[in-house]
């Protein structure tokens, strides 16, 4: 990275904040991809009201300026601030975070984005498409450039299909039809979620009080990833999660095709998730190209403050998705 006092020094700031904690990256705006970035393992405080502007700003402020300082103190050209929940959650992000930030760190230009914008941008650039990111949890958003198209992504009880807690739960629900005598039961997911949680007996009083109920039953989809190579049950629930995720990915795609990426650690369960995934596409998605993700939804932050600080934006705004003040 060129010092900030060398010509040609314009720097952007991105932030990526979720369920596992808050990261800040720094780079130039003419090399997205040569940043040097932070993270605190601390997440932002989220409640009914929504995301605590206040709790992010504790949290960012002090990361921002230190990576900040190890570049000579620039002002930063433009930042961009990707989150999760921030469609449903970011009101509060959305009335103070502009103000604030414009304040403590004099940034001029500033966009807040839903984590799947990032994860879109990060993957695809600014190019149409489709991207599905895919962790604990599941969503797909595609765009034509000239609006967003939105699949899934709604929680684990009301959908989330193929994502990490998906699998888990339909994994943890055949080894419990193996504990009773119940036909469609695994006894190697049994064996495997015993193993993991205990007795089974115990299993509910283990999963539902847990408040990161959904990140425990994701812990169990690489169970169920181990178990497919050899056991038809866990095979036919991968086989399920990827006709959901490849239905997310057809919702959204535009009508004429285009590049469609993969972003997420689900997608490190290697071939038994894969394999049918890509069948999936292939079948559902004809016109389509299945691209590597080019980074991931921190690398998307920057991609995006880059194009506001040279007036590049091509992906859409929107009051909630992608909110340019």
């Amino acid at each position: 990275m060129r010092p900030a006092n060398e010509p040609g020094g314009r720097y952007v700031l991105g932030v990526d904040s979720g369920g596992s904690g808050l990261r800040v990256a720094l780079a130039e705006a003419a090399d997205p991809a040569g940043a040097v970035s932070t993270r605190s393992a601390t997440p932002v405080r989220t409640s009914a009201a929504g995301i605590d502007p206040a709790h992010m700003l504790e949290l960012l402020l002090p990361m921002a300026r230190e990576l900040l300082a190890g570049a000579g103190d620039p002002v930063p050209v433009a930042l961009v601030v990707g989150a999760a929940g921030m469609a449903t959650l970011g009101d509060g992000l959305r009335a103070e975070l502009p103000a604030a930030l414009a304040r403590e760190l004099g940034v001029g230009r500033l966009a807040l984005a839903a984590d799947g914008v990032t994860a879109y941008a990060g993957a695809l650039g600014q190019r149409p498409g489709a991207v599905v990111a895919a962790g604990t949890g599941m969503i797909a958003l595609g765009t034509d450039l000239g609006s967003w198209r939105r699949a899934d992504g709604w929680g684990h009880l009301l959908g989330d299909c193929g994502g990490g807690a998906w699998i888990g739960q339909a994994g943890l629900a055949a080894a419990m039809r193996a504990f009773d005598g119940r036909r469609g039961g695994s006894a190697a997911l049994l064996a495997r979620a015993e193993e993991r949680f205990g007795p089974a007996g115990e299993l509910p009083g283990r999963i539902y009080p847990r408040a990161d109920r959904p990140a425990a039953l994701a812990a169990f989809a690489p169970d169920v990833a181990a178990c497919a190579p050899s056991d038809p049950v866990a095979a036919s629930i991968l086989r399920d999660a990827a006709r959901h995720i490849a239905e997310s990915a057809a919702a959204v795609c535009p009508a004429d095709g285009g590049e469609v990426a993969l972003t997420g650690g689900l997608f490190n369960m290697g071939a038994p998730l894969l394999d049918p995934l890509h069948r999936e596409l292939t079948a559902q998605l004809p016109k389509a190209e299945l691209t590597p993700a080019a980074g991931d939804p921190l690398h998307g932050a920057l991609v995006i403050a880059a194009a506001l600080a040279s007036d590049g934006l091509r992906l859409p705004r929107d009051g909630r998705l992608l909110f340019v003040p």
